[in-house]
């Protein structure tokens, strides 16, 4: 986008209706550049801030976030079909990271002394300046605030280009943090296209990058921050492995192995994708997970009752059905699902393959909807094997009733960021959160996050 182009319109569109919403205008290129240039600004006086200051805007956020959560809920239904159960959970989820974020940097970003003789050293960590955030829809408010919290608590600026299909829950969350007081401009939204986010990370104002989002663009923002040699996190893509191994609680295990799977319709890095099963258990497990999956009916996303609402777009429903059809091809059987259902909107039903083998999509990539692939392993040294030979290592699971056992192959042995023990994965505030291999480096939430957008420096002074 150069200085001259019109500023793009981003219409909103209904997944579960198909039915066109709201229209907003974007910004332009020198909109954009002011938008930085004021969080650049306003960050110089933020940093100043004392803990106390800052988390009193943050303890305000929560606050707001809270008393609009009805508000946020349905725009996230509107925008990219969220079931309103999730949508007000997940709103919860942020206002909880703002009040662990206002409580704990004290102690995150408290100086570390080191002992040397003759001098008073310490490390120290100090805020970079403004980071600017390119953030996907599948979690429109967690993701942000993911990275906004503990950013801010740092003494940080923040920019967020979001994904282009949700542009009112950006303007929403910019104006979460302006009415929890923050200065002005310290935290703004930009809403452009994503060929303009090359001169957003390039812009001088801008001092650290972080994404969430896919392989290739995490491989794009990846270069761009390098050429101008910025710092980046990033969070990508993801095909979970969860362990059922002969000893697991089948039912139980079965209910563990679908939550994890049909988390906002399949459509999260951290959805467990890809379940390695022993085989003396594989029968039991099939007929068990095919019973919890079936459990999940498609239906309105705006109703409390409904557990699984549409996939965001058509395009991506459509993708994930190519991708079962392909797995199929390849040799894969349909034990559920699979069938686009006739009717209007974004829509997949709840879908499970067995028979999974390398080559075929539901080995070998991320299907991003509601789709469970059935992998057969030997033993647990084969399971761990088929688990690490994924080029993702974001989230993992494992599921057992030796806890021991399953610590062990949690802590010791699966290549991932996270790895779970008769649980589904999930992030946290509290816990350190990001991946290995192609699903990203760095760290958000807990100490590591608020770190990861910070000056680590050492101050050495001779008594």
């Amino acid at each position: 986008m150069n200085e001259t182009s019109a500023p793009p319109t981003f219409t909103t569109r209904n997944p579960a209706t198909l039915e066109a919403g709201k229209s907003y205008r974007g910004h332009s290129a020198a909109d954009a550049a002011r938008k930085l240039a004021q969080s650049a600004e306003a960050q110089r006086h933020w940093r100043r801030a004392t803990l106390a200051e800052r988390s009193q805007c943050m303890r305000k956020a929560a606050a707001v976030l809270r008393a609009r959560r009805a508000e946020f809920a349905a725009l996230m239904t509107d925008e990219m079909g969220k079931t309103v159960t999730d949508g007000l959970a997940e709103i919860d989820k942020c206002a909880a990271a703002c009040e662990h974020f206002a409580a704990s940097a004290e102690r995150y970003l408290a100086r570390e002394p080191v002992a040397i003789e003759g001098a008073n050293a310490f490390v120290t960590f100090n805020p970079l300046g403004v980071v600017l955030a390119v953030m996907p829809w599948n979690f429109p408010f967690w993701q942000v605030f993911r990275f906004a919290a503990p950013a801010l608590m740092a003494g940080n600026g923040g920019v967020l280009k979001h994904a282009s299909n949700v542009p009112g829950c950006a303007l929403a969350i910019e104006s979460i943090f302006r009415e929890a007081g923050l200065p002005d401009g310290l935290f703004g939204t930009v809403l452009v296209a994503s060929a303009a986010v090359q001169p957003l990370i390039e812009d001088a104002h801008v001092a650290a990058v972080t994404l969430t989002g896919s392989v290739p663009a995490g491989r794009s923002v990846a270069a761009i921050a390098g050429g101008a040699l910025k710092k980046c996190v990033l969070e990508l893509g993801g095909a979970d492995a969860y362990l059922v191994l002969e000893d697991a609680d089948i039912a139980p295990a079965a209910k563990v192995c679908a939550a994890a799977r049909m988390v906002n319709a399949g459509q999260s890095c951290i959805a467990g994708k890809r379940f390695i099963v022993v085989r003396e258990v594989r029968r039991a497990f099939e007929a068990a997970f095919v019973a919890a999956m079936r459990a999940y009916e498609p239906g309105d996303p705006r109703d409390p009752a409904t557990r699984l609402g549409p996939l965001q777009s058509v395009a991506a429903r459509d993708q994930v059905h190519a991708q079962v059809e392909a797995s199929v091809r390849g040799g894969a059987k349909l034990l559920l699902g699979g069938v686009v259902p006739e009717k209007p909107g974004a829509w997949y039903p709840p879908t499970v393959l067995t028979d999974v083998a390398p080559g075929q999509p539901a080995h070998d990539d991320e299907v991003f909807g509601p789709v469970a692939a059935i992998i057969e392993a030997r033993d647990e040294a084969d399971a761990i094997a088929i688990a690490n030979a994924s080029e993702f290592g974001l989230g993992s699971g494992v599921l057992t009733r030796d806890l021991q056992r399953g610590e062990r192959i949690a802590a010791d042995e699966l290549d991932a960021g996270l790895a779970f023990v008769n649980e589904n994965v999930r992030s946290d505030p509290r816990l350190p959160f990001g991946g290995v291999k192609r699903s990203g480096f760095g760290r958000e939430c807990a100490s590591f996050g608020i770190r990861e957008f910070v000056n680590v420096k050492t101050v050495h002074v001779k008594s």
